[in-house]
Order: structure tokens, then sequence, then C-alpha cells
């Protein structure tokens, strides 16, 4: 019986070896998996249907508020956005290519080098030196703002006059630190504002932003310039979120650019799964003739001028696809609209229905 028993012991003890040298494989080839490098391939398409409500929507007469993209009138299209990145890992890549109007005012600045214009919305590799470090070299959207250039990643379509005139792109290489589970640190050295291909002057543009709990302080030194920048929001309850966005920005006195400053809240209510609607309500000021609203006919107008700008928009998700209807009122401390008659008037009552689709 003893020598039965050892058997049964010795079979025992191979099979619970057996099992642990096929468990020790298995989390070996999931750790192997894991940390192999992964390509992934993401994007959206948009177009959308704009019309004026008291002015032109075709002709000389034409007029559209003074902040970027869904601008032209009648069926629009916006843009094409592909984005492939590669994640290692220590280090990756990230390739995001825009094709169409949208696109096109995003990078309105990069035809320098190639005489048939440019697609590279952000072209950047980064290296995670360790848990709490990242270092980013490239081209890289902007860290300023409440909203980026993607129309997926904004609630309104339109844009805000904050968003228009912040910088959109940088070239250059940045710095994160991860301070702590609540604190983070970015500091960056670039190209200046919108110099996204080369650097054809010389002249760098220093940044820097202070993040706790998904509020962030943002600064931007660029010359004779700088903008100081306030994002963040609150989750106020469930179903209703309040996003905010504050700047101000002061331009180079010798290069003749002018100063503005403003303040844009959004608040966001989910009556549904799939149903969103929100507002941004935004004031915005500009001074010594900035122009960013638009051109006063006023032979006295000293170039000071304010804009009061209120977008409602809804946002219905089917899948990987949102429909945003959307009512914009624009209203300016001076005449810079037109109506249908060629007649100036300050405000501007504007309808948008777009279409989203992002896989």
């Amino acid at each position: 019986m003893k020598a039965i028993t050892n058997i049964k012991y010795i079979k025992n003890l191979f099979v619970v070896a057996l099992l642990l040298f096929s468990t020790s494989a298995l989390f070996a080839q999931e750790e192997e998996e894991d940390t192999k490098p992964k390509f992934s391939f993401s994007g959206s398409i948009d177009a959308y249907y704009r019309a004026n409500l008291n002015a032109a929507n075709s002709g000389d007469n034409y007029v559209a508020p003074g902040s970027s993209f869904a601008q032209l009138p009648g069926f629009a299209l916006g843009m094409a956005n592909v984005i492939g990145s590669y994640e290692g890992e220590k280090a990756g890549f990230v390739a995001d290519l825009v094709f169409g109007p949208r696109g096109t005012d995003a990078i309105f600045a990069s035809p320098m080098y190639s005489a048939t214009g440019n697609i590279v919305n952000q072209l950047y590799a980064y290296w995670n030196v360790s848990e709490s470090v990242t270092l980013t070299f490239g081209n890289f959207n902007t860290f300023l703002g409440y909203e980026v250039i993607s129309p997926v990643a904004n609630f309104n379509y339109s844009t805000s006059y904050l968003f228009s005139y912040g910088p959109f792109s940088h070239t250059g290489l940045k710095a994160d630190f991860a301070l702590s589970d609540d604190f983070s640190l970015m500091l960056a050295v670039m190209n200046q504002t919108d110099l996204t291909e080369f650097n054809p002057t010389g002249q760098y543009a220093y940044g820097a932003q202070l993040g706790y709990s998904d509020q962030y302080l943002n600064l931007l030194i660029d010359n004779g310039s700088f903008e100081v920048d306030y994002t963040g929001g609150f989750d106020l309850s469930d179903s209703f979120f309040l996003g905010i966005n504050a700047a101000y920005f002061s331009g180079d006195e010798e290069d003749g650019i002018g100063n503005f400053a403003g303040i844009a809240l959004y608040p966001q209510l989910a009556t549904s799964e799939n149903f969103t609607i929100g507002l941004r309500g935004e004031y915005f000021a500009e001074t010594d003739g900035f122009g960013a609203i638009g051109t006063s006919p006023d032979p006295n107008f000293d170039g000071d001028m304010s804009v009061f700008a209120l977008t409602l928009t809804g946002s219905a998700t089917i899948g990987d696809l949102m429909i945003k209807p959307e009512l914009r009122l624009d209203s300016a401390s001076e005449d810079v609209f037109v109506n249908s008659d060629g007649e100036v008037m300050a405000g501007l009552s504007s309808f948008v229905l777009a279409a989203v689709y992002s896989f």
C-alpha cells in the first residue's frame, strides 16, 4: 500500500507542476501580448447644412460669424480625419491627417514648404521616459482652450471666438509630468504660433500648463505676445455638466497686433442616453483693432469691439453617428454684419444641422 501511495503522490506532484507551468506560460504569453506594440486606426467625417435667418445666404452680401469652421452656406463639407497611431511599451507615434474645408482652415498656415499644401494636422513621436514623465516631439494640437479642431470632441458644432483666435497647433518639444494623482505639469518649447512645418524666423515660443483634477491653467509666450488661458469643467450632477473657458491675449505692439479677452460657459444636460442639449454662452472683447469680430463701417471706430454669442445645440447619438441641430445668435457692439439688402446690422442669427461620424 505504501508503494501505491508514493506513486499516487508522485502523480499528484506531476499534475500540480504541469498546471503551474501551463499557468505561468499563459501569463507570460498574455504579458508578451500586452507589451507588444499596437497599431490603431481611427478618425471621423463630418458634413453640415448652414443658413442665415436674418441675412443673405448667397452672393456678395453673404455673412457668417467671425469664428472658425461651419462658415459655408447651404450643404457643405467639414473634413475627413484619418488618424494612425502606434503604441509601444515605451514609445509610439501619432499621424493625424485631415482632408476638406475644415481641415484646410485648421492648417491654414501650413503650406510653407509644399506648394500643393499640407494635410498634416498632427505628426509626433513620444517617449514614456517613466511612469510619470512623457516627452513629445513634433507637431501637436494646442494645449490651450476648451474646444478642439475635431468636431467629435466638441459639443457645439460651430466654434467659439476664443477657440478661433487662440493657436490651433504647435511644433516643438514638450514634457508632461504626472506630479501626483491630481496634479500635472507640462512645459514646452516650440516654433512661433502657426509655424508648424519648420522655423523660418529663428524665434521660439514657450508654453506651460498646470493641471489639477481636470482643471487647467495654460500659458503661451510667443515673442512679444502672450496668452493666459483657463480651461475646466464640473459635473454638477449625473446628467448636468458645466464647462468653462476664459482667456486673455496680449498682442505684440511692434507688429500691430491687438488684444482680446473673453469667457465662455458650456452648460450641458443629458436628457437620455442618446440625447444631450447644451448652450454655449460667450463674451469676447477685442482692442486696438484685433480684427476677430469684423470691420465696422463707422469712420470714428477706434478698434475696440465686443460680441456676445449664444449657441444652442442638440446632440443625438445613433451608434457612432451624431446629429447636431444648432441655433446661433451673435450680437456685436458695432454694426459688423449685413442683411440681404446690404444694410449693416449688429446681430446675426443662423441655423446649422451637422452630421458627425467617428470610427
